[in-house]
């Protein structure tokens, strides 16, 4: 585990890449890109809920499930979606219940996420 936000974030886009770039990589995100998508889209004009919450559960449930791309990545578009950092560690805190301890350790990657984009100003 890292907590270095910076630098995840400006390499994550070549590691993806990479992956497009083996031979069934790009069918990967052909397959499921679409299905996420879907299920992630605001469904409050049909009584659902929205992309914000939506985002705020998939952080909590990366955290739970120790998944370092899933936090980094979640935080940041739980942030763009309009969630305070006091929603985002509300989030983590959820998954800290449900987990425990190990889960607890992870909660600081998402830390260290908020403070990366409080700095970068996509928080305010």
């Amino acid at each position: 585990m890292h907590h270095h936000p910076a630098s995840f974030y400006e390499t994550w886009p070549d590691a993806m890449n990479t992956m497009k770039a083996i031979p069934g990589g790009v069918e990967i995100g052909k397959a499921f890109g679409p299905f996420f998508h879907g299920l992630m889209k605001d469904t409050t004009s049909e009584g659902g809920m929205s992309g914000k919450y939506k985002e705020l559960i998939a952080l909590a449930i990366g955290i739970a499930s120790r998944c370092e791309a899933c936090i980094y990545t979640h935080v940041e578009k739980c942030l763009k979606s309009g969630a305070t950092p006091r929603e985002v560690l509300d989030a983590a805190g959820v998954a800290v219940m449900m987990g425990g301890g190990p889960v607890y350790t992870y909660a600081t990657v998402a830390a260290a996420a908020l403070k990366h984009w409080e700095s970068s100003n996509v928080a305010k």
